[in-house]
């Protein structure tokens, strides 16, 4: 039999081929802390190169960075059943806000927060909440805003680049007076999306809706770019979504439709976010997965 660099081969086990890919390049490694990674110093380069990009892209539309809290108050999340069902199962929540020593020398959790706070699994309902104090008139939209951030989804079975409890992307939301312009606005970031995905990564990619079944918690309608793994896994490289007035009422926010975008993906799986994965995933490029 012969010998191969990397061992299983990629004809014989596509997946761990990849994952075996990512370790002898140096791109990364998993962390002592179950379900996260290290991206080393070659695979972090790798996405300041596509951040740097894309970033370029976005604020060529009209977008502008910010940074909101990492941090989503309990009582955020109820304001949108739909939203709060979709993440329930895959949120860390903060309880506590120190560490104290117990009689055996031990450090316990002390002094319950008055409220949990939900370590962000998606950014709707606190960017929302200053939306809804920035947004006083038609004169105040549209509000372009991009965040390139790192988020949370708890995940039992971490894999390389593809599904890891904390991963690195970006998110954009914006508000609009009308639902044509917000229904535009999904429209032009898809295709940003698509445009990149194409001409800085070749990767070939289908463009489409997604069913009813695979819409972003919330959403009315999510677009999405599709990317194909040679065992035949679908990739989904990035997602833009039309959220109606469904958000924009539940944070307040007056004479306005909110629309959000977020180009999923993690380390090579669509751009947007540093953990690519595959199949229905809505945070990296490279392996099964779902999200949003």
């Amino acid at each position: 039999m012969a010998k191969t660099a990397i061992t299983p081969s990629r004809a014989d086990d596509f997946p761990e081929w990849y994952q075996q890919v990512i370790r002898a390049a140096e791109l990364a490694e998993p962390s002592d802390v179950r379900g996260c990674m290290v991206i080393r110093p070659w695979g972090y380069g790798i996405w300041e190169n596509m951040q740097r990009q894309l970033d370029a892209m976005f604020r060529a539309t009209g977008h502008r960075n910010a940074y909101f809290p990492l941090f989503i108050p309990l009582s955020y999340f109820a304001k949108e059943a739909e939203h709060v069902e979709g993440f329930a199962k895959e949120c860390a929540v903060v309880t506590h806000s120190r560490l104290e020593a117990d009689a055996d020398g031990k450090l316990r959790p002390s002094s319950a927060l008055t409220e949990p706070l939900v370590v962000r699994p998606t950014s709707e309902t606190i960017i929302g909440a200053s939306y809804a104090k920035w947004v006083q008139s038609y004169r105040d939209l549209p509000i372009l805003i991009n965040q390139w951030a790192n988020v949370v989804r708890w995940e039992m079975r971490p894999r390389l680049f593809l599904r890891t409890t904390e991963f690195l992307w970006q998110e954009g939301h914006t508000v609009h007076e009308t639902e044509a312009e917000a229904r535009a606005e999904t429209k032009q970031m898809l295709d940003v999306y698509g445009r990149f995905v194409r001409d800085h990564l070749a990767i070939p990619v289908f463009s489409g809706e997604k069913s009813e079944s695979e819409r972003f918690p919330g959403a009315v309608q999510t677009l999405s770019i599709e990317a194909m793994a040679q065992d035949r896994k679908a990739i989904q490289a990035g997602t833009s979504h039309f959220l109606g007035q469904n958000f924009s009422r539940a944070s307040g926010i007056q004479r306005s439709r909110l629309a959000r975008r977020i180009f999923s993906g993690k380390t090579f799986r669509a751009p947007a976010a540093f953990n690519f994965r595959i199949a229905k995933a809505n945070r990296n490029l490279a392996g099964p997965q779902a999200g949003g």
